[in-house]
């Protein structure tokens, strides 16, 4: 049930947007256990001038090769799966794609289950006893 954005520079060539999209699925389908055909994802590039980033934030030195990524999912996983999540992310990019691991900036948004529709104004995770 994660809802992914992904945002980066249009510079980036033909289908390496989507490339990031399936490699976040990937982990997300180990690491969370988000179900086959559980994807959705809004990918949009950017012109340099719509990314704004500081030089530097805690450290990390970001170019404008940096990649965000935020996915709203269900409540209920355990910090140390968030941070396996987010490792393995980061390893997919830089392993596959050669990203570099600076430029990476993923945010997870938690909402209750009873946040979600998936059409016909259904809430599909409500509660059974409501």
């Amino acid at each position: 049930m994660p809802f992914v954005r992904i945002d980066l520079s249009k510079k980036y060539p033909d289908g390496f947007a989507q490339q990031v999209g399936d490699i976040i699925y990937g982990a997300m389908r180990q690491h969370f256990n988000v179900p086959e055909d559980d994807k959705f994802q809004i990918i949009t590039k950017h012109d340099a001038n719509e990314l704004v980033i500081p030089k530097s934030y805690l450290g990390i030195e970001y170019s404008e090769d940096i990649i965000f990524i935020q996915a709203t999912i269900s409540e209920g996983r355990s910090t140390q799966m968030k941070k396996t999540l987010y490792q393995a992310i980061c390893d997919g990019l830089v392993e596959k794609l050669k990203v570099r691991p600076q430029d990476i900036l993923i945010n997870l948004v938690e909402v209750n289950k009873e946040n979600w529709s998936f059409g016909h104004g259904v809430m599909h995770y409500a509660p059974k006893d409501q």
